[in-house]
Order: C-alpha cells, then sequence, then structure tokens
C-alpha cells in the first residue's frame, strides 16, 4: 500500500490526473481519471451524492446545499483514489447556454509566407469581443472550418499559403451569473475551477466516435433537469441547445398522477417504467406501500407508461424542433446517440426514432475508459463526468501545463484543511494572455474563453459573496 500511494503521489506532480465535477441536477459526480498510454482514462475513484436541492435545471440554485453535495461527492472519490484533489474541471449547463454562429476574417501581407498558428490564436481572439446583452459572457470559440482565398472547407491553414484567411465559428455563450454560483460553490467546498465546460460537449467525447462526428450526428444527454443537445457535422460542431426538461419532470409527473411519494415515484420510473404503453401491460400491477395507516397502492403498469410517453414526447418535440433549426436534420448519417440518465429508460430509443425518423442508439462511455473502475462508471449517467476528464486533459496538453501546477495535491489531506495550506500557483504573464496555465480553458482546439475565467476570478478575489442561498 505504501508503494501505491507514493507511485500516485508522483503521478499527481506530473499532471497526469484530472478531476471532473458534474454537479447535475439530480446528483453531483466527481471523477479521478488518470490518462492511459492508449488515450483512455484510467478511473480510479467516483463519489457521487444527491444534489438535495442545491441545483435546479443544471444551475446551482442554492449554494449551501451545492456546496455539501460537492464536498460529499469529492471526500468519497479521494477516499477510493487516494488521490487529495485540488482543481476540478466543471460542467456548466442550463437553459441559459445559447449558441450562433460568426465568421472572422484575417488579412496577410505576404501571401508567399505560411499561415502560422500564432495567427489563427489571435483571429480567435477577437472573438471574445463581440457584443453582447449585459450579463451574458462567451463560454467556447470553436473554429468549424476555413477559407483560404477562394478555397473553401480548409481543416487546418496552418502551413498553407494565401492572402485573405476566414473561419467559422461556433460561439457558445452562457450567463455570468450562472458560472459564479458554480465557483462560489465549489470554492466554499475548498477546490479550485481549473475551467468551465459546457456539458454537452464533455458528454461528447465521451461517447461519440469521430466517425460519427464526421458523418454527421446529434448528441442527446437527458439528464435529471436538462436534456443537451448538441449536433455535429463533417467533424465539426453545427449547434448547441440545452432544454429544461429532463428525467426529474417525468418522475414528478408520476408523483402527481399517481399521489405518490417523490421518492416511490423514482422507483416507479426506473424499474417499471417503460416509453411505450403496451396490451400486456394492462394485466401488471405495480404495488405501493401507503402512507403509515393507509392502504397500498395498485398502479397499472399501462398507465405508468401512458405518463411516460407523454412526457418523452413533449421532449422529443423540442429535442426535434432543435434539430430542425439547426439545418442538419437531412445530413445526419449517425442518427442520433442518446445519453445520460435519462437515456435508460425501456424502450426510448424506439420511442426518439419513431418521432424523429433517425436511426438511434444509446451511448456510454465505455469505449473512453481502460482500467480502474470501468463497470461502475461504464453507465451513460457517467458521460458528462467522463467527457470532463477527458476534456481537461486536452487543455492541459494543448497548454503545457508546468510540474510546479498541481491538479492534485500531493499528499491526501481533508479537502477543507488542505485548501488553507495550499499556496497559489503565480500567475505569469503568459498564463494571463491564455497562452498557457490551466485557466486558458481551450479544449478540443481553443475551446475557452480566457477573458471570461479572469472575470470571474477578478471577481472572487474582490471578495463578493452571496446573501440570498434561498
Amino acid at each position: 500500500m505504501q508503494n501505491t500511494n507514493t507511485q500516485q503521489t508522483d503521478m499527481a506532480t506530473k499532471n497526469d490526473i484530472i478531476v471532473g465535477l458534474d454537479i447535475g441536477t439530480t446528483k453531483v459526480c466527481a471523477i479521478v481519471g488518470q490518462l492511459a498510454e492508449n488515450g483512455k482514462i484510467n478511473v480510479l475513484g467516483m463519489g457521487k451524492a444527491a444534489s438535495a436541492g442545491g441545483v435546479s435545471r443544471g444551475m446551482v440554485a442554492n449554494i449551501r446545499k451545492a456546496e455539501i453535495a460537492i464536498r460529499e461527492a469529492i471526500e468519497e472519490a479521494q477516499r477510493q483514489s487516494q488521490v487529495a484533489i485540488k482543481n476540478v474541471f466543471v460542467g456548466i449547463a442550463g437553459h441559459h447556454i445559447r449558441s450562433m454562429q460568426h465568421r472572422g476574417t484575417l488579412s496577410r501581407r505576404n501571401s508567399f509566407e505560411e499561415i502560422k498558428q500564432e495567427e489563427l490564436d489571435k483571429l480567435e481572439q477577437e472573438m471574445q469581443y463581440l457584443a453582447l446583452e449585459p450579463g451574458v459572457e462567451i463560454l467556447h470559440v470553436l473554429p468549424q472550418d476555413y477559407r483560404i482565398d477562394d478555397e473553401d472547407g480548409v481543416k487546418d491553414p496552418v502551413g498553407r499559403m494565401g492572402v485573405r484567411v476566414e473561419c467559422n465559428y461556433h460561439i457558445i455563450t452562457g450567463q455570468t451569473a450562472a458560472a459564479r454560483h458554480i465557483f462560489e460553490a465549489v470554492k466554499r467546498a475548498g477546490l479550485e475551477v481549473a475551467d468551465l465546460i459546457v456539458e454537452p460537449y464533455a458528454s461528447a467525447s465521451a461517447v461519440l466516435s469521430q466517425a460519427e462526428m464526421d458523418a454527421g450526428v446529434a448528441l442527446i444527454d437527458i439528464g435529471g433537469g436538462t436534456t443537451d443537445i448538441c449536433v455535429f457535422e463533417d467533424g465539426s460542431i453545427r449547434h448547441t441547445a440545452i432544454i429544461s426538461i429532463g428525467g426529474d419532470r417525468i418522475t414528478k409527473d408520476l408523483k402527481e398522477a399517481f399521489g405518490i411519494l417523490p421518492e416511490q415515484a423514482e422507483i416507479v420510473k426506473i424499474n417499471y417504467g417503460s416509453c411505450y404503453p403496451t396490451e400486456s401491460m394492462k394485466n401488471e400491477v405495480v404495488v405501493v406501500p401507503g402512507l403509515p395507516g393507509r392502504k397500498p397502492k395498485e398502479i397499472s403498469r399501462f398507465a405508468i407508461a401512458q405518463v411516460i410517453q407523454a412526457r418523452m414526447e413533449d421532449i422529443i418535440e423540442r429535442i426535434n424542433y432543435e434539430i430542425d433549426i439547426s439545418t442538419m436534420k437531412n445530413r445526419l448519417a449517425g442518427g442520433i446517440v442518446l445519453t445520460g440518465g435519462g437515456s435508460s429508460l425501456a424502450n426510448i430509443t424506439q420511442l426518439v426514432s419513431y418521432h424523429t425518423a433517425l436511426e438511434v442508439h444509446i451511448g456510454t462511455p465505455g469505449q473512453r475508459l481502460g482500467k480502474g473502475m470501468v463497470d461502475e462508471v461504464r453507465n451513460p449517467m457517467f458521460a458528462t463526468g467522463i467527457g470532463l476528464v477527458l476534456r481537461g486533459f486536452e487543455s492541459t496538453a494543448r497548454f503545457d501545463v508546468p510540474e510546479n501546477t498541481p491538479l492534485v495535491r500531493e499528499t491526501l489531506q481533508p479537502v477543507a484543511e488542505a485548501t488553507e495550506n495550499v499556496e497559489e500557483t503565480p500567475q505569469t504573464e503568459e498564463k494571463a494572455t491564455g497562452k498557457t496555465g490551466l485557466f486558458g480553458g481551450n479544449w478540443g482546439g481553443n475551446w475557452g474563453n480566457v477573458k471570461f475565467m479572469n472575470d470571474i476570478k477578478n471577481w472572487m478575489k474582490d471578495g463578493e459573496d452571496f446573501t440570498n442561498e434561498s
């Protein structure tokens, strides 16, 4: 045991351990991942805790309750992995997430010089200064494809020649206040946010193959409080949306329809629910214990399926709308990939396929997992957590994070106590400009927003606090 701990300590100082923190409506999940030589993730530990009212529709609603859930999940992840966690890559979701398209142009003086990555980085940074509504910030700037002079569809302009370089960008925005709530809850739990990552992209990295993204595919992540959508085509992201309805709405429907407790409704949904009512279900009855002093309730499985089907059709209608406005529906050779906890409902693929006229299958993060707690996190409900770990590795690899900027603590201590003793790594000038360091946050190719992260950090340093947590 002594040798194992020493080995993990050494790995921690080499920054090959990343922690993803999925702050969901129904659960908070922390996953400790180590990068294997084959590019897969060895899961060293996993902790989860009920959100218990701290998160609503994918956004932190009660900071104190969210903090408690984060601490519980982190402590369990630390216990299993024997890694003391310092920084976390956190997912951000909610109905406030929006996407838009924008085109940037770069005019070059010398057409005989090769195009350099620095020029593309500068062009991308200019997207950070787009005029937005008050209280809205850019989260990610995603290059889609380039045009060099008269040539369209260029994927990688570096090393080529030309005078005029244009790029189509997919830009993701979110509310500053929603991000602040996340930062505050994580800070109170004794941790630091290494980067904020929009959850659909994290899930996509965990369950989609490059072939699917090239062919055209819509990823639908059905979580507890939201349904996240992202559409890929020709290897690039084309549309992003988050619907503020998820699996907990189905649970609430069952509770109201049959007059049962929320805990009972959740059990009924998971163990006896289906998206398709069949004739055989009319003869099947589910017995639910009554309140103290009252008789048990008998509920028809046919009626349960009817309630679930009605709500799922509502969600699918909204999914269809988002796919339609993406203008990609006729180019989705890869169909729809469902993931998230809500994708576990019986017969969900048949119902979604029927209403979308697309091929549908369930996506799990199993293909991205190496060794460790593989069976425990193979379930689609952990797709976002695994994806956050993957995106964290992409971010740190791109910016070549120095070894003296630890992602995890060198010794295992209780989170709250260790935070007080950890010295902050001085922020270099390069880090502030986004050329290196954790808070650059660019993953998958300049996907982060240095300005947004720095604005949040400055706000935290000013000592501003939340007084209303209800």
